[in-house]
């Protein structure tokens, strides 16, 4: 039964420096002809490659681009996918160990589309969209760019 994609809710993208809530989000990309909803929740860990003790994370975004460069990355996912429902919402600020720092989340009829599409999403979300981590760690701190291979 084909769906009516004009009379469900637009797709969640953010950048927030509030906390993020996983299940606020599996709940915002429900839709009644998805059948597989994936997830993906990013936390903040104690250590990065090569360096042990990380305290906490910094990030920063290009105000002015970020938001129309996750909205890209979204769009590309709808172009390549039967999805139903997008979101992505990215934290800002400082962020301490264990703490969320980003939720993806996709839903679609089917778990074969829905699994390689929020694959897609953080990988170029995190590639793509202006924004810079700061890992602190006691005695200094450091901007790094992300090893998408190992993130």
């Amino acid at each position: 039964m084909p769906t009516d994609h004009l009379s469900q809710p637009p797709d969640l993208i953010a950048v927030s420096a509030d906390a993020v809530d996983p299940a606020a989000v599996v709940a915002a990309v429900a839709a009644p002809d998805a059948g597989a909803v994936v997830l993906f929740v990013g936390t903040v860990r104690d250590h990065s490659p090569g360096r042990a003790g990380v305290t906490h994370l910094e990030y920063e975004t290009y105000d002015e681009q970020v938001i129309d460069k996750i909205a890209e990355v979204v769009g590309e996912v709808r172009e390549r996918w039967p999805v139903s429902r997008v979101a992505a919402i990215h934290r800002i600020g400082e962020l301490g160990v264990g703490e969320v720092s980003v939720v993806v989340a996709v839903s679609s009829p089917h778990r074969s589309d829905a699994f390689p599409a929020g694959r897609y999403l953080i990988d170029e979300i995190k590639a793509r969209a202006p924004i810079w981590k700061k890992e602190h760690w006691q005695g200094g701190a450091e901007w790094v760019r992300e090893d998408l291979h190992h993130s």
